[in-house]
């Protein structure tokens, strides 16, 4: 490809997920487990629940047996039998007989319901109940949630707390997931510090590297593992060298360096390691100076320095290969229709991506609106709930019209 070259947005997402495969997996126990992607499906080895048990503190009857009674009317039933959870009852329930019973314990076997407390007057060794109507409830019964062979989970599932919960009901003390890849951040440019050297930031002489701390959070959101390479300097050797560093890397995400200035070294010291060029210059804004191919068969990013476009160009570009690459099924982002207050403007030879925030959610779709100046040096509109889409060909999205977001974050609302 030349220089020249754009790819739609569509088009670089498509070529960057053709490049990318799980890299591997790996048993992990359990508790750490939370936020990898399950590598196998997962069948259940046993009934859940596993007998038959109650919904309520109560007492196990049979429904002839109270059949019409009221707080007028009320049936005397003996108690013949005390299950709390943890026990199991002695035998069946004998008819005219109720078995004190407590949440989650197994029910007797021939009982058709659990008389909850609140209906029934207790003596000791008899009850009084007081209202029949919950004869046949009250009873989950062995099985009615997942049976012993059915399917769990699914390959590529996200182990959150609910998949958690499964897996120990499972006896899956130990969970075999994708790998986290691990991805090399790389910050370019002489104007660079860290906190080391923040007395320079405070002097007005360098600018804090908040590209390398970003993109390394993001990295961590999507599943993988941040590997500092530290910040290049404008000299190819010693970006060269640093390249080299993350040879051991799963993937590469490189900010700044890539567009044509007389400083920019990334892509003229790429081709001289090799690199197998994807595409250069993405018809999105902002991050439509973005570089993407092969470096000794791994993922190279080369993102924009400006940091706005450093962190949207990793939320479209980067983050779907990476949940790829760790092994999830669900690797594309899905997109929320919102309706807008205020209007939203962009160029309409590129797909514009504006950064939003979530001001009601009472309304049908969610509301939204700009978080401010948009400029691609505005790190602070960032500190956005997701990104607003311009499609090619659209300047503008007026107030009260509907958009598609790209959430990025949970959405709430205080209070």
């Amino acid at each position: 490809m030349s220089d020249a070259d754009w790819v739609s947005l569509d088009q670089a997402l498509a070529m960057v997920l053709a490049s990318v495969e799980p890299v591997s997996t790996e048993s992990v126990s359990l508790s750490d487990a939370l936020g990898r992607a399950l590598a196998a499906p997962l069948d259940s080895p046993v009934d859940h629940p596993p007998w038959d048990n109650s919904a309520m503190d109560g007492f196990a009857v049979h429904a002839e047996d109270v059949a019409g009674a009221t707080a007028e009317r009320p049936v005397t039933l003996p108690i013949s039998d005390d299950i709390p959870a943890g026990r199991f009852p002695r035998g069946s329930l004998r008819r005219g007989t109720a078995a004190r019973v407590m949440t989650g314990a197994p029910v007797p076997d021939g009982a058709t319901g659990v008389i909850r407390v609140e209906h029934a007057a207790d003596a000791g060794d008899s009850v009084e109940v007081r209202d029949g109507a919950d004869a046949r409830r009250h009873i989950r019964r062995r099985g009615e949630d997942i049976r012993a062979g059915d399917r769990l989970l699914d390959a590529g599932v996200e182990i959150g707390p609910a998949e958690t919960a499964i897996l120990a009901m499972a006896g899956a003390a130990s969970v075999s997931t994708g790998r986290r890849p691990r991805v090399g951040i790389l910050a370019n440019g002489d104007e660079l510090a860290d906190f080391d050297d923040y007395d320079d930031v405070i002097a007005g002489r360098r600018i804090m590297n908040s590209n390398g701390h970003a993109l390394a959070a993001q990295v961590r959101t999507a599943g993988a593992i941040p590997v500092p390479l530290g910040i290049a300097r404008d000299d190819p050797a010693d970006l060269a060298e640093r390249i080299r560093r993350g040879a051991d890397c799963d993937a590469i995400v490189s900010a700044a360096g890539v567009s044509v200035g007389e400083h920019d070294h990334v892509k003229r010291v790429l081709d001289g390691l090799g690199f197998e060029r994807r595409f250069w210059r993405v018809t999105v804004r902002p991050g439509s100076a973005t570089l993407f191919g092969l470096l000794g068969g791994r993922p190279f990013w080369g993102v924009p320095g400006n940091p706005v476009s450093a962190m949207v160009t990793f939320e479209i570009l980067v983050r779907p290969a990476l949940r790829r690459m760790a092994g999830f099924a669900r690797f594309l982002p899905a997109s929320i229709l919102c309706r807008l207050s205020g209007d939203a403007r962009g160029p309409a030879d590129v797909v514009s991506l504006l950064r939003v925030r979530l001001v009601d959610v009472s309304t049908d779709p969610p509301t939204v609106s700009l978080t401010g100046p948009q400029g691609s040096g505005i790190l602070s509109s960032m500190l956005a709930d997701g990104l607003l889409e311009l499609p090619m060909g659209v300047e503008v999205i007026g107030d009260g019209e509907h958009g598609r977001v790209l959430p990025l974050r949970r959405w709430s609302l205080p209070g």
